[in-house]
């Protein structure tokens, strides 16, 4: 039998699936990045061997996410692709008829407008997380709650408090204004929650026609609050499937098998020896920064050449 293996690095987390040649999730797993993606897709790897079942051969590896080079490299992927394709394709493997993808991730967000089952458009949020789940996650242990807890809070509120959350600077200093002249917590996390929609539409959504269905996905998905007001300001219904946190890992597991080419992976990766080193040319003016890549000490790769030299 022949499985296939799916990695999406993102900058807060790491998460792995494994799928069968009929795209069923056979195992998956997701855990914390903690700024070291090598360690964190090694830990990842060795905890999700132990979960093929016997006779089960790997016949492919995709990756995606942010270090998705880095760790195809690593890994010697058969698939590298981006964000956009590989959510788009985990998320039409379980609801076909999709036509808007709301995304939001640890440190960014993203739209994806999708007709006939093509990807006409998409966006993606700047370079400010505000509204994001690092965001999220920051303003729990600020309001020391549990980040588990802060949907479920934010559904007890009546009456949300304004909170400006298109900068993460304004929105931790209007969350103190509001608590110091006596907004309840309930208040306080339902604000975050309906700021977060409104900043995310605004911005990422902003000129794009959203259509239903409507799936809702990214570890934010699962934050009930947000979900919540995701549906009251666009008036209608939106899904969250049981695995929206996986859809990246999922999509490029099944690109995976689609262009495996036979071989077979073995995941004993662990005592692999995987590092980068960086310098700056200084050849000319330009001064590229050089990242060289080594496995097991021989070089596999090096980026960040202008002018063609390395």
């Amino acid at each position: 039998m022949n499985c296939y293996l799916g990695i999406d690095i993102g900058s807060i987390s790491t998460k792995g699936v494994l799928i069968d040649d009929n795209d069923k999730i056979i195992s998956s797993l997701y855990i914390w990045t903690e700024g070291n993606p090598i360690n964190s897709v090694k830990k990842l790897i060795s905890e999700l061997r132990k979960s093929i079942p016997s006779g089960y051969v790997v016949r492919g590896i995709g990756t995606t996410g942010s270090a998705r080079k880095l760790i195809g490299l690593m890994v010697d992927a058969n698939v590298v692709k981006n964000e956009i394709t590989a959510h788009a394709v985990g998320t039409m493997s379980v609801n076909p008829d999709v036509r808007t993808i709301l995304e939001i991730g640890g440190q960014d967000s993203k739209i994806i407008l999708i007709r006939d089952g093509v990807i006409v458009d998409y966006a993606m949020n700047t370079l400010c997380a505000a509204g994001t789940g690092s965001f999220l996650s920051s303003q729990a242990k600020r309001l020391d709650i549990p980040i588990e807890e802060f949907g479920d809070m934010a559904l007890k509120s009546k009456s949300p408090a304004k909170i400006a959350a298109r900068c993460t600077v304004f929105a931790e200093s209007d969350l103190i204004h509001k608590a110091q002249v006596g907004y309840s917590k309930e208040d306080i996390v339902a604000g975050l929650c309906k700021s977060i929609v409104l900043n995310y539409l605004n911005n990422v959504g902003k000129g794009k026609k959203i259509m239903e269905p409507v799936v809702f996905q990214g570890g934010v998905s699962k934050n009930k609050g947000v979900l919540k007001y995701f549906r009251d300001v666009l008036g209608c219904d939106v899904t969250v499937d049981k695995n929206s946190h996986l859809m990246g890992a999922l999509g490029i597991a099944i690109l995976s098998r689609k262009h495996s080419d036979g071989r077979e992976y073995n995941l004993d990766i662990k005592d692999v020896e995987f590092k980068t080193v960086g310098s700056e040319c200084g050849g000319c003016s330009n001064n590229c920064e050089i990242l060289r890549i080594f496995k097991d000490k021989k070089l596999v790769d090096t980026w960040g050449s202008m002018c063609g030299k390395f």
